[in-house]
């Protein structure tokens, strides 16, 4: 039986290690380099373009996701609030969907932004799932953050979709402060 906990106990600080250890995006230091995305939802939707050059040097959250499922769809919503909150200091997001099928994401993408409210944060799509190259999104993560302000990434959070949580989100939206000061 001891035996037994011990493997359980073991498994389980294996699995938060790992999820704790995923690097993925660019790093606290690193230059955001320019990239093209399909905008869904935001105000140029419909078109390509590339925000990060849009938002230039203003505290920019910039999220990269597998999939828009829930989790990732609260974590938008929180984000969204924070972004309206700071309109003076020109605080500006958006989230890229990565997919080898960008048409496939349209649909529930423009669902979630309408149920969740998303008014400020343009959701996206990127057309390959590895993402833009000098970004260095890893396989192994699906939820990838970076902020950063005057060009320099300041935040960068990676992490499985299981590990997206309300004690995630909350450390994330905490995080906004490093880019707003």
């Amino acid at each position: 039986m001891r035996t037994i906990l011990a493997l359980t106990v073991l498994a389980s600080a294996a699995m938060s290690a790992n999820a704790a250890d995923i690097k993925s995006g660019l790093q606290v230091g690193d230059y955001p380099g320019a990239y093209h995305v399909a905008d869904i939802t935001g105000p140029s939707a419909g078109k390509k373009l590339c925000y990060r050059c849009q938002y230039s040097s203003r505290p920019v959250v910039n999220i990269f996701v597998r999939k828009m499922d829930e989790n990732v769809a609260k974590l938008v919503k929180e984000l969204d609030n924070t972004v309206a909150k700071n309109s003076a200091n020109k605080m500006a997001a958006f989230v890229v969907v990565l997919s080898d099928d960008p048409d496939a994401q349209e649909a529930a993408l423009k669902t979630a932004a309408t149920k969740h409210g998303i008014k400020h944060t343009p959701l996206t799509v990127f057309e390959n799932s590895a993402g833009p190259n000098k970004y260095k999104i890893a396989k192994d993560a699906d939820v990838t953050v970076m902020m950063w302000v005057e060009s320099d990434v300041k935040v960068n959070h990676a992490m499985k979709s299981a590990d997206l949580n309300s004690d995630a989100i909350k450390k994330i939206i905490g995080d906004t402060q490093k880019i707003l000061n």
